[in-house]
């Protein structure tokens, strides 16, 4: 039973698909306008580009990075850690926000500057 309905519901989905695709491929105005990374292609060509906007993504990404590497330590605490490996998070996390209050310092996390 469990197999004929798994059958059933693919046959399903595969036709929600087909069907959705033709659809999209009835309307090409979208398609044919030119990708130019997410800016209005119809908008003067120099636009300037916010740098303050980069920056603040940059440190979002790189900060970011930083906290996805701490996940896999809370697994070892529910485990008995060593001096070693208890002093190398101590020293990351000691790094990471140094970087954090280096960058508030900078400024680079105000949105609005005075």
């Amino acid at each position: 039973m469990a197999c004929l309905f798994a059958i059933f519901l693919s046959v399903i989905l595969v036709m929600v698909y087909f069907i959705t695709n033709y659809l999209s491929y009835l309307d090409f105005s979208e398609k044919l306008t030119p990708f130019e990374c997410g800016f209005d292609p119809l908008s003067k060509m120099r636009s300037p580009f916010s740098t303050r906007f980069f920056l603040l993504v940059v440190l979002f990404l790189i900060f970011d990075v930083e906290i996805a590497l701490l996940f896999p330590v809370l697994s070892i605490f529910s485990e008995n850690i060593s001096i070693l490996v208890a002093s190398a998070l101590m020293l990351f996390l000691l790094i990471l926000l140094f970087g954090m209050f280096h960058e508030w310092n900078e400024g680079a996390l105000d949105w609005f500057s005075s």
